[in-house]
């Protein structure tokens, strides 16, 4: 699924215009990226949380020369889905096994 799907998914369900429903999309998403750029922890209730997790520096090793390069610590985005999201997602995809038996 892309972004043009979900624009028609969502379109047709709210009866918004595809354009409408695009622009929506659009701000979610860049008020999720700016809010997350400012270290903030973004929480959707039985959906998931989006937040920063912190990767260590380490020693890399490029695989073509096989030269050493040191990978300095950063912030990663994280998101963590709800156990409301994770209990429908097992139970759709049993369902979906037991369908194929």
């Amino acid at each position: 699924m892309n972004k043009a799907n979900l624009v028609d998914i969502i379109a047709e369900g709210t009866g918004l215009t595809k354009l409408e429903t695009a622009s929506v999309i659009d701000a979610v998403i860049a008020v999720i990226t700016q809010k997350l750029a400012e270290g903030e922890r973004i929480e959707l209730r039985r959906f998931g949380t989006f937040s920063l997790k912190d990767r260590k520096a380490k020693v890399g090793r490029n695989p073509k020369t096989g030269v050493v390069v040191p990978i300095p610590a950063r912030k990663v985005p994280h998101f963590k889905p709800s156990p409301e999201l994770r209990k429908y997602v097992v139970d759709q995809q049993e369902g979906l096994a037991a369908k194929a038996e």
